[in-house]
């Protein structure tokens, strides 16, 4: 689906010597760009295509001073070639002689005679040899140095003698020869060359014959066919030849027919004309893709260019000249789209040639097929052509069209061949497919007698809904043509700064239909249409792109061949692109970097502003947003327009495809707010080149955001986007099917819209068609806000099945923030959806407002309220929905079994009630009917149960069945779960004899809701209180029901004494002290204090229990005893003090517990100096010593540890960089292969010289990137080596800065050291402080610069991506290291000057 349209053209005229002078033939210099032409008067005549403004520089081969010898004025050159290794131009004549002519000095040299005349020639596709056809039917092959390789009869039905007693029996000589000419052409290697012409065998048929290279030999010939003027050309590729052949004699037009290389016809098509027509050349492109035809007719000649595609040939352009004039082309060599074509009198164009997209913005296809449009709207049916909806017909070919839809009202423009212009207008989109398969015939536009050209007029460009604006393309030399316009429609555009010869002519056309139309008319039409005026601006500069400005309407986008870009306004021409005329405008004129053949205008929404932007594609697969480069290898793109969107005629996302056969799709928020670079607006390429190689285990979701979507046939293309809610991506194989695929992206776009706009039907809709998991429409808009509408939501979806799916797939997780996280941002109250897109509020339903409040309100709540249960809610809300809405049916109820079932966790007992009232229902309208038919409203209890069974785990509906105490409902349950009657019978018939409260409690018992087991066997009496005792103690999480439940003091002291048992038992010694204090039992209270080291509490249970003074004393020595057992010598030290009355001892436990000030104090305050002397004066001193020791041991060891650290870490970027430039990385292993690698092969560590694989591969840059599992083998196994740090292990690095970060002074060691240093000055020890602090004050200092340095050769590595660093150990460290200041513990009198 695309057409072929002429986006650039030059035109030169070769100024001939002499009015009778013809060009004859032509030869291309492709290096150069330059075009050489020979014409009947022997003159050789050269243009330069590039710069055409140059003078044009000719060669007269009759003047002898031009060469060795002048050719005869009866002579004429036949066959002309250019020759790139020699850049020199090779000619023959008819009289026989090879010319060599060099274009550059103007020497002419004669390189060989050939006998009979030279009737064509051709070099080989790779110049080594030239094949020549004399005017005797022989063929020569000769080398570059004029050598001839061998000499063949062309025609074998027909010797040289007898072609040469032809000749002299008719009176020619060989210069003036005219029988049939023979036609050369190559296959596309140089292997084989095919010939046609020559001498006809008998009633005009002849033979096409192919020829091998290397010897000459015939290889094969066709059978004969009456062929037309040796039009003949071997396609490239080497698939087939193409010739034309002529079918007068049946009265037919003439036909092209393709032969294999072995002779054999493949298939042929008719052209489009009259059966007089004459096919005169034949020639492919370089690529083979495009078939060119010179077609003549007796009052004009024509060109058309065709294509092949789905088993169908159409004919995409023509180009039509009046008159006697002849015609002739060639195509570029080595540029595919490039034409070029001239008129004997020396008129040149040079076209540039591109495919554009058949199909419109609004996904209507429109196929040129010659006199056929093919008109197909995509959004009803993908139909790849030949096939069609309905065709339009008109009286010459297409050359190209243009189609605008606005609102209700669409109008095609289409611009014919023949120098017409024909409109169409088309009714409502709704009812196009009442026109299928019907063939419209459409009359042209009436020029009201205007004096009007419309031929030739390219880029046609709909600027309003009745005025065209198009481009005639020209030189200055002809823009006098021009003069019969008058000053009112004639503009000259400002200056452009542009010498070139090259000029446009910008051609604005209002229309206007005479014929009414009735408002709401069915049928296509296309009459009436007349010029109402026009105005014609001159651009000193080519135009490449016209693309119509959607936001304003009447103003169109104007592309130059510099890539810069005009606005054109209707009636008053070109704006130039100023800064002061545009700063107020949303729109960029900024232009390309390069130009750009396709080029379009969209509206877009940027943070609540429309804006336009301009993307432009350039020949070499630059797309580009203005200046900025977007992908540098796009095929082709187009934009997606949301439901919203369609109606406000904005875009929200740009799809294209790549070289790679990925196709990528990229929001415009994601265009508009990157950072400005080329290589950053590539979000979605540059994504994937930073994917590690290593996340092969990524779900699709994924691979489509960071990969693209990879395009499964090679070199597909896109041809457009089915907008809305439909969301299709139409993209054409290179044999002509239709493939439409619907990105992830996109589809969850249309959904998001949809939610918004309360379309929750559609919604569903597109979450069924395409697996969207359906969470979404919960999710999306937040629960909350789903629940606000869910009786919306089921009043419109109105399918119990569809509303069934959607309760089944409900889950608790937020899958906006998981599942969809990359691919749709969450609904924001502030307007926006997607990613940053705005809401187009277009929704005609009144209160549709209102809901978007509600949406606002709703999801401005806390955000905290989010972690609450979606599901109860959700379910709760659908159900009460279809109770209120939706009829009583057996569906309806079978959904609301199914909201209760889906619950979480699962209502079970609601649903099983539900069921038994159907069962009652049941029986009692059997015994009021007498068995007669059943109520249809409701499903059988059978068939809701065994729905219920289906939904949830058998087992659990039979327990909740027996939790309702219904033995007959459990025993239905359990039949119809399909369960042996030997497991649950016996169990149902014991329950059955038990007494009501016994089997409840027995059944509360199995089911383990032993609250509800305790209240029924404390209700069947006192009996049953040793039982109801024993299920306390085997459950104690019911102790606190129990207490409550018994009134009885008796009783309850017995709970609450056995509850205190328990917390003993669970070492919750002061809880049970209370249990044992409530029911009374003091002494296993202080028992329980006592074992808990509670001293204070047990201390005063004993005052309570009236203990005396001696019992007491005991009590404070084992408590003094216990605590210095338990490592709290302070305490102990208490009381020792307070109830023992034991100084000395008291002193001692506060030395043990380095209370050194508490100490000093307590031997002051009783006067024993002596034994502060003695005992804390000694005491102090040497616990100074030891920390000096240790001190001096840790500054040592942080030394070694950085020392080590260092060495570690610069042997493993060493060894990471060696990998890296061996190419030896193991980056295509998997997570788990390469942690497998570094743990088990030998010599793995990365910080050991290890030269074997195992060694490499465990100190790869992606094994080193995988902290997660490391970190975890690392951390067990030092937990269970008691944190040893094992050299050359994976985890030394690691380990060695925990280490060190462990090694700070913690708060309660720096509290120490001063209480130390405070007691040494006090007891005159000043030297000995001053060094312990000194030294205190080193360590300090060095660890901490040891760790600060670690720590930022950490983060160098993690800036790096050299290594994947614990950042969470880091964090974990900085918590335990603390914020303290380093100076808290140190005194200023201490320090040194």
């Amino acid at each position: 689906m695309k057409n072929l349209k002429v986006f650039k053209e030059f035109i030169a005229n070769v100024k001939l010597q002499d009015q009778n002078e013809e060009l004859l033939i032509s030869a291309l210099d492709v290096e150069n760009n330059r075009l050489f032409f020979a014409s009947s008067a022997n003159i050789i005549y050269g243009i330069n295509l590039s710069a055409a403004h140059e003078t044009q520089w000719t060669i007269d081969l009759c003047l002898p001073s031009q060469g060795a010898l002048g050719l005869e004025i009866e002579d004429q050159i036949t066959g002309m070639d250019y020759r790139i290794e020699q850049e020199a131009l090779i000619l023959g004549t008819s009289a026989g002689d090879l010319l060599l002519v060099n274009p550059t000095s103007r020497t002419v040299e004669v390189v060989g005679r050939i006998e009979g005349g030279v009737e064509t020639i051709a070099s080989s596709p790779d110049g080594a040899l030239l094949a020549v056809a004399t005017g005797f039917g022989q063929l020569l092959l000769m080398t570059q140095d004029w050598e001839v390789l061998y000499e063949v009869t062309h025609d074998l039905d027909h010797n040289s003698e007898t072609v040469m007693s032809e000749i002299a029996e008719d009176g020619f000589t060989g210069s003036s020869r005219c029988l049939n000419k023979v036609r050369i052409s190559w296959r596309g290697d140089g292997k084989y060359f095919a010939t046609l012409g020559g001498p006809r065998i008998s009633e005009g048929l002849q033979r096409l014959r192919v020829w091998e290279r290397e010897s000459g030999t015939l290889h094969s010939c066709s059978e004969p066919k009456i062929f037309m003027d040796a039009a003949m050309d071997w396609m490239p590729s080497g698939a087939k030849v193409a010739a034309a052949c002529n079918r007068s004699k049946d009265e037919k037009i003439p036909s092209v027919v393709f032969f294999e290389k072995n002779g054999l016809e493949r298939s042929s098509f008719d052209l489009y004309g009259l059966t007089e027509a004459k096919i005169e050349m034949l020639a492919w492109n370089c690529n083979s893709e495009l078939l060119a035809t010179l077609v003549r007719y007796e009052e004009w000649s024509s060109i058309q260019v065709w294509s092949f595609s789905n088993y169908h040939w159409y004919l995409k352009q023509e180009w039509r000249y009046m008159g006697k004039n002849k015609l002739k082309f060639i195509w570029d060599p080595e540029r595919p789209m490039q034409f070029i074509y001239w008129t004997s009198c020396g008129s040149v164009h040079h076209l540039h040639l591109c495919w554009d997209s058949a199909v419109c913005d609004d996904s209507t296809a429109l196929v040129i097929d010659g006199m056929n449009l093919l008109v197909t709207p995509l959004s009803l049916s993908v139909v790849p052509p030949p096939m069609s909806l309905f065709k339009l017909k008109f009286q010459s070919a297409v050359q190209s069209v243009t189609f605008t839809s606005r609102g209700s009202k669409s109008h095609l423009a289409v611009g014919l061949s023949d120098g017409n212009l024909s409109v169409v207008k088309f009714p409502e989109m709704s009812i196009w497919h009442e026109l299928e398969d019907v063939v419209y015939n459409s009359p042209i536009v009436d020029k009201n007698s205007l004096q009007i050209e419309f031929g030739n007029l390219r880029h046609m460009t709909w600027i309003d809904s009745n005025v065209l604006l198009g481009v005639l393309h020209s030189n200055r030399d002809q823009v006098c043509l021009y003069s019969n316009f008058t000053s009112d429609n004639w503009r000259q555009s400002p200056s452009m700064n542009d010498i070139n010869n090259e000029v446009s002519i910008l051609v604005e056309i209002e229309l206007v239909c005479d014929k009414v139309e009735d408002a709401g008319f069915k049928y296509i039409s296309s009459s009436g249409w007349v010029v109402k005026s026009y105005m014609h601006t001159v651009m000193q500069s080519p135009i490449v792109a016209i693309a119509a400005n959607h936001m304003n309407k009447s103003t169109a986008f104007v592309q130059l061949r510099n890539g810069s870009v005009v606005l054109y306004t209707s009636k008053e021409g070109i704006n130039m692109p100023s800064t002061e005329l545009y700063k107020e405008r949303p729109i960029s004129l900024k232009g390309f970097l390069s130009f750009c053949p396709w080029m379009h205008a969209v509206s877009v929404y940027d943070r609540g502003n429309v804006k336009v932007l301009l993307f432009g594609l350039d020949e070499d697969g630059k797309l580009q947003l203005n200046d900025r480069i977007i992908c540098s290898d796009c095929t082709s793109f187009a934009f997606y327009a949301s439901a919203a969107g369609i109606a406000r005629q904005v875009v929200t996302h740009l799809v294209y495809v790549t070289r790679k056969d990925l196709l990528f799709v990229v929001s415009v928020d994601e265009i508009l707010h990157g950072d400005g670079s080329h290589e950053s607006i590539v979000t979605v390429e540059s994504q994937r080149a930073s994917q590690n190689r290593l996340q092969g285990g990524m779900n699709n979701i994924k691979e489509e955001i960071s990969n693209g979507i990879k395009v499964w046939e090679r070199g597909a293309k896109l041809i457009g986007i089915i907008n809305g809610d439909e969301a299709a991506v139409i993209l054409q194989t290179v044999r002509g099917n239709l493939e439409s695929i619907y990105p992830r992206k996109l589809v969850l776009r249309a959904i998001a819209g949809a939610l918004v706009e309360r379309r929750f039907k559609d919604a569903v809709s597109l979450v069924r068609q395409h697996r969207i998991n359906y969470n979404v429409i919960v999710d999306y808009c937040g629960w909350k806000t789903f629940v606000e509408a869910a009786s919306e939501f089921v009043r419109q979806v109105d399918n119990l099945s569809h509303i069934t799916d959607f309760v089944c797939a409900l889950k608790d997780e937020n899958i906006m923030k998981t599942l969809y996280k990359n691919v749709l941002l969450p609904f924001s109250p502030d307007g926006k959806i997607g990613l940053g897109t705005p809401i187009l509020i277009t929704n005609t339903n009144p209160s549709f407002e209102c809901n978007n409040q509600i949406i606002k309100r709703v999801a401005l709540l806390d955000e905290n309220m989010e972690a609450m249960n979606k599901v109860p809610a959700v379910l709760e809300a659908v159900r009460k929905a279809l109770e209120e809405q939706v009829l009583k049916s057996p569906a309806r109820e079978l959904c609301i079994l199914t909201t209760l079932a889906c619950n979480k966790p699962p209502q079970l007992e609601e649903a099983l009630r539900r069921i038994k009232k159907l069962r009652e229902v049941e029986i009692a309208t059997k015994m009021n009917d007498g068995g007669g038919a059943s109520d249809k409203s409701n499903p059988s209890s059978e068939e809701a149960l065994k729905h219920l069974l289906w939904l949830s785990d058998p087992e659990s509906v039979f327990e909740v069945a027996l939790g309702l105490y219904d033995l007959h409902l459990a025993a239905i349950v359990a039949l119809n779960s399909q369960r042996d009657p030997k497991e649950f019978l016996p169990f149902l018939q014991e329950l059955e004899q038990m007494s009501p409260l016994i089997m409840c409690y027995t059944i509360d018992c199995k089911l383990h809701r032993y609250e509800s087991a305790l209240k029924n066997i404390a209700a069947a009496g006192d009996e049953y209180f040793g039982e109801c005792l024993q299920l306390i103690k085997s459950n104690p999480k019911i102790f606190r029901l129990g207490v409550n439940m018994f009134k009885d003091s008796g009783k309850k002291s017995v709970i609450l004494e056995a509850w205190g048992d328990h917390l003993v038992s669970e070492k919750k010694f002061e809880e049970a002290a209370m249990a044992y204090c409530s029911s009374c039992s003091f002494h296993k209270a202080l028992g329980a204090l006592r074992t808990g080291g509670l001293w204070k509490e047990a201390l005063t249970m004993g005052g309570m229990l009236r203990l005396t003074a001696d019992e007491m004393s005991n009590l404070a020595n084992d408590l003094c005893e216990e605590l210095q057992a338990l490592g709290k010598p302070a305490d102990a030290a208490k009381i020792a003090l307070d109830y023992c009355k034991d100084i000395q001892s008291a002193i001692n436990l506060l030395l043990t517990a380095r209370e050194w000030t508490e100490a000093l104090r307590i031997g002051f305050l009783h006067g024993t100096g002596e034994l502060v002397e003695s005992k804390v004066k000694s005491a102090a001193i040497e616990c100074a010593n030891a920390l000096i020791l240790e001190y001096e041991e840790g500054l040592e060891k942080v030394g070694k540890y950085l020392a080590r650290y260092l060495a570690v870490r610069q042997r493993r970027l060493l060894l990471a960089a060696k990998l890296q430039m061996e190419d030896t990385t193991k980056e295509d292993l998997d997570d788990d292969t390469a942690s497998e690698t570094s743990s088990n092969l030998s010599g793995m560590s990365a910080y050991t010289f290890g030269d074997g694989e195992g060694s490499n591969a465990s100190t790869s840059p992606s094994m080193l990137s995988r902290g997660g599992r490391v970190r975890t083998r690392i951390r067990t196994r030092r937990k269970a080596h008691g944190a040893k740090i094992r050299a050359g292990s994976p985890g030394e690095e690691f380990a060695l800065v925990e280490h060190l970060q462990s090694m700070a002074l913690n708060s309660r060691a720096q509290e120490e050291l001063k209480m130390l240093l405070q007691v040494l000055l006090f007891l005159g020890e000043e030297k000995l402080a001053r060094k312990l602090e000194s030294i205190g004050v080193r360590f300090q200092s060095c660890q901490q610069a040891a760790v600060e340095e670690a720590e930022n050769k950490l983060a160098e590595d993690e800036a790096g991506n050299t290594a994947s660093l614990q950042m969470d150990n880091l964090s974990i460290s900085k918590k335990k290291q603390g914020l303290m200041d380093r100076q808290c513990w140190q005194w200023e009198v201490l320090l040194p000057p």
